[in-house]
C-alpha cells in the first residue's frame, strides 16, 4: 500500500491508495471515510465498502425533528462484464462469514479534495466510482465512470433503512412505501416520515426492478467491540440495473428535497463541489494551500455547519447574519459549546472563514443563560443542555481570538455587554454552584452527579473525574477571561479596574495555592472532594502557561513543561493522566463503562497538542523543534477517519486510534499550529 499526496498548488490535495492485486481486507477495514453536506448530515463507511458501524451508511441526513437518521445504510453492486459477473460489495454476517470478493477487485482508493473516489478491475474493464454530498441540501450523488475496457452492466440494489444514526438497531427489517414513476422511485417509512427519492440517471434505459431481497444477518464489528447493538438485517424492494461503455457516466441520486434537485447535470454538480473545494483553499493563508495544511482546511470544512434550528431562524435573519455552529466530531457527537469556542481559531479564523467565525460566536451568544453558553445540543432539538463550568470561559478566548485576527471593532462592541454579564453571573454564582469563591477569588464549581469540566466522562451515574472544587484550568480560563475584559473595557472607554483587581487577585491566590512544590508542577484540582487537593498530573495545567494571559508565574514555566513532557507527552498528543496514578488507564477499550473509565484517565488525546507547542514556544521558540512533535498527527491522515484527525488515542504504542473518526478540535488544534510553527 503506498500512500500518494499531489502537491502541486493548483489541485486539490490527493490522499489515497494503489494497489496492484488488491488490498489486505484486515489492512483497510479500519480505515474510514467521511462526506459531509454542512447540514449536520453525512455519509461514511470503510474503505472496502464493509459497513462496521450503525452510523455508517451512504445517506445518513439531518432531519427536522429526528436528527441525524440512516435511510440508505449501502448499496450492493453488481457488474457484469463478457457474461461474468463481479460483486464489488464487502460485508460481514453475523455467523461469521465474510464477503469480501470487491476488495480483490479494488485497485485505489484516495480522496480527490473532499470526494472518495474508488477504482476497480472487473475482468477487462475499469470503472471508477466516486461519491458526493451536496453542500447545504440533503441530497447525495454517486457516479459510476467507465475507465476503460468493453461494456459493464450494473445492478445497483439499494438496502434503505430508517433509524436515528446512534439509536438501536430494529429486531425487524424495515420495509418502506415504495412508489415507481418511470425513472423515480420513491421510499418513505411510514405516511408522517420525509421521503427518500431516487433517480437513475445514464444514456441507457435505467429499469427499477421491483424484486425483493433481505440481507443476511450483517455484522457490525466495532459496534460489537463497544458494546453496543451490532447485527442489523436489512431489505432491499428491488435494484436498478443499466449498461455503461468506456467514457460514460451512471449517477444515482438520493434526496429528501424536491424531486427537481436530482434533474442536474451530475458532472457540472461534482465540478461545483471540486469548486467549491478550491475556493476554500483559496481563501486560507498562502502556506495552507498545499501539503498536509490544505489537508486539514478542507477536513476543517466538514465541521462548520448550518444547525438547521428554527429557533436560530429569526434572530439571524434580524441582524443579516447566518447561523452556524460546530459539529464536535463524526459520527456522534452535535455541536458542542466547549468544543465550538476552542475550535473557532482553527476552523474558521486559520481558513480566512471570517463571517462563520462571526456568526458562531452570534450563534451561542444568542443562546446565553445566567451567565453560561450551552454545553451541547441534543441531536433534532432546539434548546441547549447547560452543564459546563468551562465552555463559557472559552467563549473569552474565541472572541479574543476572532478580534485579535479580524481587528473586528463593531463585533467587539456588541459582544461587551454579554460578557459583561457572564462575569457578573459568575462573581456572584450562577447554576452547578459555578462561582467565585469570595475567600480567595478563584472560582469553583460542582454539583453532585454533574461533569462540569471537559473531562465529563459519566456512565450509569457515575461521574468518573468529577473534578468538583477549583480545577486548574477553570481557573487558568478565569484569569485569561478577566484581564480580557480589562483590555477590552479600555478599548471602549470604560472602567477596567474591576476586572483588573479580580484579575489581580486570582492571580496571587492561583500562583499560591495551585503550585505543589513536590511534584513542580500544579496541583489539578485545589479545595476539592472533602475539602482535600488534587496533586494527579494531568495536561489541565498547561492552560496556566498556554493562553493569551498566562496566570502561572514565568518562573515555573519551565517545571511544569518538562513534568508534562516527560509524563504526559505523546506522538500524537498528551495524555490525561500520568502513568503510575493508581486509575491510569493504557488502553481505550471494552464496553461504554470500561471506556469511560479510560476517557480521561490516560486516553491521549490530540487537540492538547495545540496548547502545549503555544507552551513550549513561549519558553524556547524553536519552531523546528515545534513543528516535529506533529510529525505522529500528520502520519495520522492516513488512518482511521482517512484525511481527518482522530478524537483519541490509547495512551501506549502503538498509539491506536480511538473515539471518533473524525475531531473538530483535533482538526483545528493540529492546523492552527501547523501554521503557526511553518518554515519559510
Amino acid at each position: 500500500m503506498t500512500p500518494v499526496e499531489n502537491p502541486t498548488a493548483t489541485a486539490l490535495p490527493r490522499l489515497g491508495f494503489d494497489w496492484k492485486t488488491g488490498p489486505e481486507f484486515s489492512d483497510i477495514i479500519s480505515r474510514e471515510w467521511l462526506v459531509t453536506n454542512g447540514r449536520g448530515g453525512y455519509a461514511s463507511g470503510t474503505v472496502p465498502g464493509c459497513n462496521t458501524r450503525r452510523y455508517h451508511g451512504l445517506f445518513v441526513p439531518n432531519l427536522h425533528q429526528r436528527g441525524r437518521t440512516v435511510l440508505l445504510a449501502r448499496l450492493v453492486e453488481q457488474a457484469q462484464v463478457n457474461g461474468h459477473v463481479y460483486h464489488l460489495c464487502a460485508e460481514e454476517h453475523a455467523d461469521g462469514r465474510t464477503v469480501q470478493e470487491g476488495v480483490a477487485l479494488l485497485r485505489s482508493f484516495h480522496l480527490d479534495g473532499l470526494i472518495p473516489v474508488w477504482e476497480y478491475e472487473v475482468g477487462p474493464s475499469r470503472i471508477r466510482r466516486k461519491l458526493m454530498l451536496v453542500h447545504g441540501e440533503n441530497t447525495l450523488f454517486v457516479a459510476w465512470e467507465h475507465v476503460s475496457g468493453p461494456e459493464v452492466h450494473l445492478r445497483l440494489r439499494p438496502y434503505p433503512v430508517m433509524r436515528a444514526h446512534d439509536g438501536p438497531i430494529p429486531n425487524t427489517a424495515y420495509e418502506p412505501i415504495v412508489r415507481i414513476q418511470n425513472q423515480r422511485v420513491e421510499m418513505q417509512a411510514t405516511p408522517d416520515a420525509p421521503p427518500m427519492r431516487m433517480r437513475l440517471r445514464a444514456s441507457c434505459d435505467m429499469p427499477f426492478v421491483a424484486l425483493n431481497q433481505s440481507s443476511q444477518a450483517l455484522l457490525y464489528r466495532t459496534e460489537r467491540a463497544r458494546g453496543y447493538d451490532h447485527t442489523e438485517i436489512q431489505h432491499s424492494p428491488g435494484y436498478f440495473e443499466c449498461s455503461v461503455g468506456q467514457g460514460e457516466l451512471l449517477t444515482l441520486g438520493v434526496t429528501t428535497e424536491d424531486w427537481w434537485v436530482l434533474d442536474r447535470d451530475p458532472r457540472q454538480t461534482f465540478a461545483l463541489e471540486l469548486e467549491r473545494e478550491r475556493k476554500l483553499l483559496a481563501r486560507a493563508p498562502a502556506e495552507a494551500h498545499v501539503g498536509v495544511p490544505a489537508r486539514m482546511v478542507l477536513a476543517a470544512d466538514q465541521f462548520i455547519i448550518d444547525p438547521m434550528r428554527p429557533s436560530d431562524d429569526a434572530w439571524a435573519r434580524s441582524i443579516g447574519q447566518d447561523a452556524r455552529s460546530v459539529i464536535a466530531g463524526y459520527h456522534w457527537f452535535t455541536d458542542w459549546g466547549r468544543d465550538t469556542m476552542i475550535s473557532l481559531e482553527g476552523l474558521a479564523l486559520c481558513t480566512g472563514r471570517y463571517r462563520e467565525a462571526a456568526a458562531i460566536l452570534r450563534t451561542f451568544r444568542h443562546y446565553v443563560k445566567d451567565g453560561l453558553i450551552p454545553n451541547y445540543f441534543p441531536d433534532g432539538e432546539n434548546e441547549g443542555v447547560y452543564h459546563t463550568a468551562d465552555a463559557t470561559l472559552w467563549f473569552f478566548h474565541a472572541v479574543d481570538r476572532y478580534v485579535e485576527t479580524t481587528k473586528d471593532g463593531e463585533m467587539l462592541k456588541d459582544m461587551f455587554p454579554t460578557l459583561a454579564s457572564i462575569v457578573e453571573h459568575h462573581m456572584r454564582g450562577t447554576r452547578f454552584h459555578i462561582g467565585v469563591d469570595p475567600a480567595d477569588g478563584l472560582l469553583r464549581q460542582g454539583e453532585e452527579g454533574y461533569q462540569l469540566t471537559w473531562m465529563d466522562a459519566k456512565v450509569d451515574g457515575w461521574v468518573v473525574t468529577p473534578r468538583r472544587g477549583k480545577a486548574v484550568e477553570i481557573n487558568a480560563l478565569w484569569f485569561n477571561a478577566l484581564r480580557l475584559m480589562a483590555t477590552w473595557a479600555e478599548r471602549l472607554g470604560k472602567d477596567p479596574n474591576p476586572y483588573m483587581g479580580a484579575a489581580e487577585r486570582v492571580y496571587g491566590s492561583f500562583n499560591k495555592r495551585f503550585w505543589n512544590p513536590q511534584a513542580h508542577c500544579l496541583l489539578d484540582v485545589v479545595d476539592g472532594e472533602n475539602g482535600r487537593d488534587d496533586p494527579a498530573i494531568r495536561p489541565n495545567q498547561i492552560f496556566a502557561i498556554s493562553l493569551s494571559h498566562p496566570v502561572l508565574r514565568r518562573e515555573r514555566w519551565e517545571a511544569v513543561l518538562e513534568v508534562v513532557r516527560r509524563d504526559l507527552l505523546t506522538p500524537v498528543g498528551l495524555r490525561s493522566l500520568a502513568p503510575g496514578h493508581p486509575d491510569y488507564k493504557a488502553n481505550y477499550d471494552g464496553d461504554l463503562r470500561a471506556r469511560d473509565a479510560a476517557y480521561h484517565q490516560g486516553t491521549v488525546w490530540g487537540w492538547l497538542i495545540g496548547h502545549y507547542i503555544d507552551a513550549s514556544l513561549k519558553v524556547n521558540p524553536d519552531i523546528k523543534a515545534a513543528r516535529a512533535l506533529l510529525q505522529g498527527l500528520e502520519h495520522h491522515l492516513e488512518h482511521a477517519g482517512v484525511g481527518q484527525i482522530s478524537e483519541i488515542f490509547d495512551a501506549t504504542e502503538p498509539y491506536r486510534p480511538r473515539g471518533c473518526i473524525a475531531q473538530a478540535w483535533s482538526v483545528a488544534e493540529a492546523l492552527r499550529v501547523f501554521l503557526k510553527t511553518h518554515v519559510t
